[in-house]
């Protein structure tokens, strides 16, 4: 069995993220995918609950597409996939990642430990994602993923969160509820 490892803030969770999940499920590259939303990120302001964040991800959840908080307190990714090849035997990972991520990606801890896992990388903002990853010395098991129209950030999202044009762009019509219900994103 072929499993994504999909982990990141997802503050909040937008278009562009269900979009590459759905187009990594769509086109087999892997048998489920976990969505792992984390904790905290050393260089992350603003973050919302955890609990706050798994709810808006179950909106997205299918049989394939399972939002997993179980290692959302571990702090590095490594740590995830360790934790995961414990409890999931005989198993292939992959890691998902935005094209953003691979241009810092050998400052990530134990990177080199990652690096031999299968990378499905979304592509983004005109990123060279093969210069970069010739720099990792990464030659293979790499799966690069064009997704049309990436240009979304749960930043954007979270500076316009009054816009309601920006919000019914780039967020489905029960996540925006659960944000406003929820008084969610104000400061």
């Amino acid at each position: 069995m072929k499993i994504g490892v999909y982990v990141g803030s997802f503050n909040p969770v937008h278009k562009g993220h269900v979009r590459i999940a759905n187009t990594i499920i769509n086109n087999g590259y892997v048998d489920k995918l976990l969505v792992i939303p984390t904790l905290s990120y050393w260089d992350k302001k603003g973050i919302i609950s955890l609990e706050d964040r798994a709810n808006m991800l179950k909106f997205y959840e299918t049989d394939k597409i399972i939002v997993d908080t179980v290692y959302s307190n571990l702090q590095y990714t490594y740590q995830i996939i360790n934790a995961l090849k414990e409890r999931y035997k005989d198993v292939e990972f992959s890691l998902i990642i935005g094209a953003d991520n691979i241009v810092n990606f050998d400052k990530w801890m134990h990177y080199d430990e990652l690096l031999e896992l299968t990378l499905i990388i979304a592509a983004r903002n005109d990123i060279d994602i093969k210069y970069y990853l010739d720099k990792l010395n990464k030659k293979d098991k790499y799966i690069i993923v064009d997704i049309d129209d990436m240009d979304i950030s749960s930043t954007k999202v979270r500076e316009n969160i009054d816009n309601e044009m920006v919000l019914r762009r780039y967020l489905d019509p029960k996540e925006i509820g659960y944000i406003k219900d929820h008084n969610l994103y104000k400061e």
